[in-house]
């Protein structure tokens, strides 16, 4: 799956089991225009069958990682495309949730309302040291009530209500206090760090991995006893895996395991 289509809004590189699919608008600060909201729809649709991509990289070109909806685009719609529009970009965010693959996010510079929805509704996150992140679409007259979404569950409700409340920009240091982002390194360290986290996971089992992204987000919302309910059948059935039958006879017998994926 590699790509570099001339003028794509997307472009996706392969290597290594990690898929990255960039966004390319640099000249209108990688907006997320309708254009490119479909093509990520499509993107993630397939690679979400893809079985050789294990991590997928979600990054940006330029400087600004991503500014969020293009508002050239939005100004004067009808209610029907503003509706066509937010659901569209809700299901590009809940297929980023229901990937298989865990998904990294790679914050080079500011990630602000959608754009940073995007960074909260991807699993994990890693950011250089000059990004910012905000939803300051209460400054404009349209609160961030989507990028709300992801961002409620990724820090705590207070922190997330000042973001959106007074639209002020936090830095990547702050984000990682709030746990927005994994990781905070420099601009040189980005991609190493990135590929670092894609390693760790390519390290274990895809299948075990796959289930594990799926119990984690079913079980964040329910209570605890139903969490619980959910998982004992889910961590048994993972259990009777080949995988997790190798993986204990390996460590019983101090030699690394060898996965099959089944």
């Amino acid at each position: 799956m590699n790509s570099h289509p001339h003028g794509a809004v997307l472009v996706t590189q392969t290597k290594d089991e990690v898929l990255r699919l960039i966004l390319n608008r640099p000249e209108k600060r990688n907006a997320l225009s309708r254009e490119l909201l479909q093509v990520l729809d499509a993107t993630l649709a397939r690679v979400a069958e893809d079985r050789t991509a294990r991590v997928v990289v979600i990054a940006s070109t330029g400087a600004v990682f991503c500014s969020g909806h293009d508002l050239a685009e939005m100004v004067g719609a009808s209610a029907e495309e503003y509706r066509d529009l937010f659901a569209l970009c809700s299901r590009v965010m809940m297929r980023l949730r229901r990937l298989p693959q865990p998904v990294i996010a790679r914050v080079q510079g500011t990630a602000t309302a959608a754009g940073c929805q995007l960074v909260a509704a991807c699993d994990l996150a890693v950011a250089a040291e000059a990004a910012t992140f905000a939803t300051p679409g209460v400054k404009i007259g349209l609160f961030c009530t989507t990028p709300m979404v992801p961002l409620v569950r990724a820090i705590s409700p207070r922190a997330a209500l000042e973001m959106l409340l007074t639209g002020h920009p936090i830095t990547a240091q702050r984000a990682l206090e709030l746990g927005l982002v994994n990781r905070v390194v420099s601009a040189a360290e980005l991609d190493a760090a990135v590929q670092a986290l894609a390693d760790a996971i390519r390290a274990s089992s895809p299948l075990t991995v796959r289930l594990g992204k799926a119990a984690f987000y079913d079980e964040l919302a329910m209570n605890e006893s139903n969490a619980y309910e959910h998982a004992t059948p889910v961590m048994a059935e993972n259990a009777m895996c080949a995988d997790a039958q190798e993986g204990m006879q390996a460590f019983l017998q101090k030699r690394a395991p060898v996965w099959k994926g089944e």
